[in-house]
């Protein structure tokens, strides 16, 4: 789904011995290369879309080729080549959008060369761009598109926007699908001016603890930053987290705060939230706002909260009962499994247990209980109370041993014994005391 070619810059060769080509590059020994990154994407033919991919419209394939993007060399790209149109079926050839980055920083760039050699999926496309600001008449023979790139399985994001050059005033023939004048090569030139990106599309973060979203964005010199803007959308109900305007932040969650001005400015409109609550879970967007383009990323904040177990055996007669207690957990999903274990014998998973009503605390945790009737066979078996759930890295245990029912039996028969003989002889010193107190009562009468 993604190919890239790269160009070394030109260097000096130094001789390289076998042990060099057999060692990794360590971070300092990596060089920077330009690089052609080529994406495939899809271009959509109706209408413009700022902020988001397109749910309906005619898609038809589309090549992207980010020019001479600066990547750090792992190594990976030795052999690499620019991108040549002729490589490209005639056949079938798709329109291709040549774009300078000069302008803007792409921090993702290697992310978006690669992500096919990790096993990642990328999506891109491209939609037309409309201004939401009149330019004036010699601007406007420009056209303007808006890319959006996500990668899967935790990768980044990155929407840019990008302006067609004036190819036409050279003769060159016009792009059928756009209209748009191409360049001898065949491809629609044109410069990104305008980036935002987020490294990652979803987080998790334990209840309570603090969570920081990025969102970074790069544009030519030539914009202003107007505005940025972090909204929360949870349950189809919207709300401001956090805006800044003109030098100026204002904060509608309490603690959420900007990267200091100094790093806004310098890209970073990152985005802090102390002390999360449930609340705050739900779908971010980082809203950024120029002198002429706007653009957002979608961070989607999940709040989990780990279970507490507590094992214990509520009935210790026949037969035994065993709860299992798990409380304070977030998300709602989790699985209880029963494991008993014999005496010299292997584990084996146990059926049959039923749980309680599910409870929610104030704080908006679950709790829940599982009892299982034990059967502890002839020489007793421990039973294990195994508990899964997607804020825990390994399933939470505990274990109780439960004794076979003689020793029940006979521990029962004990107790039953020891305290029928103390009744015994509680009722024995009743009757005593009953029988001496009329011989004390006539003792008395006589001495009088």
């Amino acid at each position: 789904m993604l190919t890239g070619e790269a160009r070394r810059e030109a260097s000096p060769e130094v001789p390289r011995t076998k042990d060099d080509k057999r060692r990794e590059p360590h971070a300092t020994e990596r060089q920077w290369q330009a690089v052609d990154v080529i994406l495939d994407c899809f271009l959509v033919m109706e209408g413009g879309h700022q902020r988001a991919f397109a749910s309906s419209g005619n898609r038809e394939k589309a090549l992207l080729v980010l020019k001479q993007v600066p990547v750090l060399d792992d190594g990976s790209l030795e052999g690499f080549t620019d991108f040549q149109n002729g490589a490209v079926d005639k056949d079938d050839q798709p329109v291709i959008f040549e774009a300078s980055v000069d302008l803007v920083q792409i921090p993702q760039a290697e992310a978006l060369l690669h992500a096919d050699c990790n096993g990642k999926e990328m999506t891109c496309e491209i939609s037309r761009y409309f201004l939401q600001v009149r330019q004036e008449a010699t601007v406007e023979k420009a056209a303007w598109f808006i890319i959006n790139v996500q990668i899967s399985r935790g990768g980044p994001s990155v929407s840019m926007v990008m302006k067609t050059l004036g190819d036409g005033e050279n003769g060159a023939v016009w792009q059928p699908m756009l209209n748009l004048p191409q360049s001898l090569q065949g491809t629609v030139r044109t410069a990104v001016e305008f980036q935002v990106t987020t490294l990652t599309q979803s987080l998790n973060f334990l209840l309570g603890s603090s969570a920081s979203l990025h969102c970074g964005f790069s544009m030519a010199p030539s914009l202003d930053l107007i505005s940025v803007e972090w909204r929360l959308q949870y349950k189809g109900s919207g709300q401001l987290v956090y805006s800044w305007m003109t030098g100026q932040g204002q904060a509608k969650r309490q603690g959420a705060t900007l990267k200091p001005e100094e790093l806004l400015m310098a890209g970073d409109a990152s985005l802090t939230l102390p002390s999360l609550s449930l609340k705050d879970e739900g779908t971010y967007i980082c809203q950024i706002t120029t002198s002429q383009y706007q653009a957002q990323q979608i961070i989607q904040l999940n709040i989990q909260a780990s279970p507490k177990i507590r094992l214990s055996l509520a009935n210790e007669v026949l037969p035994p009962t065993l709860i299992c207690n798990v409380a304070g957990y977030y998300p709602l999903d989790v699985v209880v499994t029963w494991i008993r274990e014999e005496l010299g014998g292997a584990p084996a998973e146990v059926s049959g247990a039923f749980f309680s009503s599910l409870r929610q605390s104030m704080a908006g945790t679950y709790s829940i209980s599982s009892s299982l009737m034990a059967e502890p066979g002839p020489e007793g078996a421990t039973y294990t109370c195994q508990v899964t759930h997607i804020s825990l890295e390994e399933p939470l245990k505990a274990s109780i041993m439960v004794v076979p029912h003689t020793e029940q039996r006979m521990a029962f028969e004990i107790i039953l014994a020891s305290s029928l003989f103390l009744l015994a002889l509680l009722f024995l010193g009743l009757q005593r005391q009953q029988a001496s107190s009329p011989k004390s009562a006539k003792t008395l009468k006589h001495s009088e």
